[in-house]
């Protein structure tokens, strides 16, 4: 099954999708928002899938789908954690300051805690009110929407817990990092809003490419029309979802609604880091990474942060190059 909320007051107005994004329905009689249907999940869920269905099989007709339309699947959410879960993304971000990684860093994740209250649309602009100094960089991530998950529970459980996957362009300013991770308090300034895909899917629809916690398939990233990254989500993730929903939920219960980030989807290249795109390599899921392994290799980056005017997409597209999620597409502009 395929949701996505159009823009519509906070919550935007839940609709079902296509499998091929082409047509739409609302789904109003059934859940006003995407929240609500969250929140009664096993009762809703099967008449949005026989909604979704019918729109499939050409029953009804709905509207042609308009993914600029649309707002992230949830405009404003209760909890939004993000993890790190490929550790080789960790690993390089400590070698090129020349810090090493503890070992705990394999076995227990790391995770941030970020703003869910003004997620941004998937085709809205990234707004700052400047770029030098701030080292705007995007991130492409896979993230999942939970149930109501209770406090304690094990990895194993977490992943029946997952209702939903969709994409996610988590927003850094590596510039204003260092400074905040100083002061032993993590992040804040340095994580504005974030945008996710334009649809949202539950792990069934995704079929063999959904196995155990991860999703197998590449995600694409292009910078400026270029592509920049092609990594596959479902390689060298050193935490499943599951891993990282139940540290997420170790000493607290997770409401409906919760969404967890996997981090910078990142891939090694014959043991070592990733090459770019260019030169053969899968490339990267932001600037960061490749600023990094230029400085490992030349002693300093050369590649730039994003600058007013850049253009970001985010997609992942299927065995049949046919999008799953939509496409994130977002500029960098000045406020």
């Amino acid at each position: 099954m395929k949701l996505a909320s159009l823009k519509h007051g906070r919550d935007g107005k839940l609709v079902v999708v296509s499998d091929d994004l082409t047509r739409m329905a609302e789904a109003g009689e059934i859940a006003a928002t995407l929240q609500s249907a969250l929140d009664n999940w096993a009762e809703l869920a099967p008449k949005l899938e026989s909604l979704q269905q019918r729109l499939n099989r050409g029953e009804i007709e709905g509207e042609a789908f308009d993914q600029a339309l649309c707002h992230s699947p949830l405009p404003r959410a209760y909890h939004w954690a993000d993890g790190s879960a490929y550790v080789n993304h960790v690993e390089l971000v400590r070698k090129a300051r020349g810090a090493e990684m503890p070992e705990s860093f394999w076995t227990d994740p790391l995770m941030y805690q970020g703003g869910s209250d003004t997620f941004l649309a998937p085709r809205e602009p990234v707004r700052m009110p400047q770029s030098e100094g701030f080292g705007i960089d995007f991130e492409a991530e896979i993230a999942v929407i939970t149930d109501d998950v209770p406090m304690g529970v094990s990895p194993e459980d977490a992943l029946k817990h997952i209702k939903l996957v969709m994409l996610v362009n988590d927003v850094s300013l590596r510039g204003l990092i260092p400074n905040e991770l100083a002061k032993g308090f993590g992040f804040y300034q340095s994580k504005p809003s974030s945008a996710f895909s334009p649809v949202c899917v539950t792990p069934e629809q995704l079929g063999s490419h959904w196995q155990a916690g991860k999703l197998h398939l590449p995600l694409v990233s292009e910078l400026n029309g270029e592509k920049f990254g092609e990594p596959n989500a479902g390689v060298d993730m050193t935490f499943h979802f599951g891993q990282l929903i139940a540290h997420a939920a170790k000493t607290r219960p997770l409401g409906a609604g919760a969404i967890i980030g996997s981090g910078t989807v990142s891939n090694k290249l014959d043991g070592g880091p990733g090459k770019p795109v260019k030169e053969g390599g899968v490339g990267y899921s932001c600037i960061a990474e490749i600023r990094m392994i230029e400085t490992i290799e030349s002693g300093k980056p050369s590649t730039s942060f994003m600058q007013f005017g850049d253009r970001i997409a985010i997609e992942m597209l299927d065995e049949n190059g046919e999008s799953i999620f939509g496409r994130i597409e977002q500029t960098i502009t000045q406020c």
